[in-house]
C-alpha cells in the first residue's frame, strides 16, 4: 500500500518536523529527516540562531494524521496536519512538507478495533521490542496517542505503533488514560511546568525543543484537547476574559500596536493588587521555557487573557 494524494497518512517517526519547503532544509537538519528521526541530535547540533530559523513550521508526533496533497519523486510529501488547526492557512489543518519516509498510509496503520487510546505521560519515553527489551523507537514524546495491544505485563504495556507489525512495549507508568471529562486548568499547567528549561526551538512541539504556542498546544494535547498550533489561532479558539479575572492555567496573549498576536504564555498566579503578573512561557529571548513575572516590556504588549 502506497501513499496517495487526497488520502490520509500517519506519522511513523517519533517526531516528524513540518518544513516550509524541501528547498528550505539545511545540511544541519539531516538528523530530523530520517524515518527514525533523531530530534535530540538535530537540536543539540544547532547553535541558538539555527534553532530559530524560519524553515520549520511545526512538528508532528508518532501516529498523528495528515492529509497528503502532493508527492514529489525526490522523497517529499506536501501534507496538511489535520490535528493542528490553522484556520488562517488552511481550514483543514496546518500545511507543510514532510519526508515521505516518515509517513505510512492510514489504512496500513489502522490498529485493532478494540485498542484503547492511551497518552504518553512521560516527558520522553521509548518503545521496546519486548518488556524491558531492546529499544525499537526512541524519543517518543509526551502527548503521543497510542492504542493498547493487550494487557500489561510486569509493569509494561504493549501498544500498536505505525510501521510495526508486532506490538511494541513501554513502561505502563509512562502512560495515562484519556480523562472522561475536560482537564482542569491546574492539571494542564502541571504538565506544562514539567517542560520548564526545555530549549526554545522555532516550530518545536517536543520535550527536546519547543516554542511558545507549541508549549500550549502540547500541554492541552496531553489530555486529548486539540488546540490550534499558532498563537493568533489559539486566541481565536479560546474565550476572552476581563483583564484581572485570570487564574492559573489561563492564557496571556501579546501583540505590538497594529500587529497580530505574536506570543502566548500560561498564567501561573493570580494577578497581584499592584497589577504584577506571572506566566510560564517558551521565551525567545532566553531561548528556553521559563516561569517569571511579566517584565515591563511584556506588560506593555499584553492584549488579552483567555480561557480554554
Amino acid at each position: 500500500m502506497e501513499l496517495q494524494p487526497g488520502r490520509e497518512a500517519v506519522v511513523q517517526a517519533a517526531v516528524a518536523t513540518l518544513w516550509t519547503s524541501p528547498e528550505a532544509v539545511r545540511p544541519i537538519d539531516r538528523p530530523a529527516l530520517a524515518s527514525h528521526s533523531d530530534i535530540r541530535a538535530w537540536i543539540s547540533g544547532m547553535d541558538s540562531d539555527q534553532q530559530v530559523g524560519d524553515c520549520v513550521l511545526s512538528q508532528l508526533l508518532l501516529g498523528e494524521r495528515v492529509l497528503v496533497t502532493e508527492l514529489r519523486p525526490d522523497g517529499w510529501a506536501r501534507v496538511v496536519a489535520v490535528e493542528q488547526p490553522a484556520a488562517k492557512l488552511d481550514p483543514r489543518g496546518y500545511p507543510g512538507w514532510l519526508p515521505i519516509d516518515q509517513l505510512l498510509p492510514a489504512d496500513a496503520a489502522r490498529p485493532a478495533a478494540d485498542g484503547t487510546h492511551l497518552m504518553v505521560d512521560a516527558t520522553v519515553s521509548a518503545l521496546h521490542a519486548t518488556p524491558d527489551g531492546p529499544v525499537v523507537l526512541p524519543g517518543v514524546i509526551l502527548g503521543t496517542r497510542l492504542h493498547t495491544a493487550g494487557p500489561a505485563r510486569d509493569g509494561w504495556r504493549p501498544v500498536h505503533a505505525p510501521g510495526h507489525a508486532d506490538p511494541l512495549w513501554l513502561p505502563e507508568a509512562h502512560l495515562a488514560r484519556l480523562p472522561d471529562a475536560p482537564p482542569s486548568a491546574a492539571e494542564v499547567l502541571a504538565v506544562a511546568q514539567r517542560l520548564r528549561d526545555v530549549g526554545y526551538v522555532w516550530g518545536g512541539v517536543s520535550a527536546y525543543g519547543i516554542d511558545c504556542s507549541g508549549l500550549v498546544h502540547l500541554a492541552w494535547r496531553r489530555f486529548g484537547v486539540q488546540l490550534p498550533r499558532d498563537a493568533d489561532d489559539q486566541a481565536a479558539a479560546t474565550t476572552p476574559l476581563p483583564l484581572g479575572a485570570e487564574r492559573p492555567g489561563d492564557l496571556y496573549f501579546f501583540a505590538r500596536p497594529g500587529r497580530k498576536i505574536h506570543h502566548i504564555g500560561i498564567v501561573t498566579a493570580e494577578p497581584r493588587d499592584d497589577g504584577a503578573r506571572r506566566m510560564l512561557h517558551a521565551c525567545y529571548r532566553q531561548r528556553r521555557v521559563i516561569e517569571e513575572p511579566l517584565p515591563a516590556e511584556r506588560t506593555a504588549t499584553l492584549v488579552g487573557v483567555h480561557r480554554v
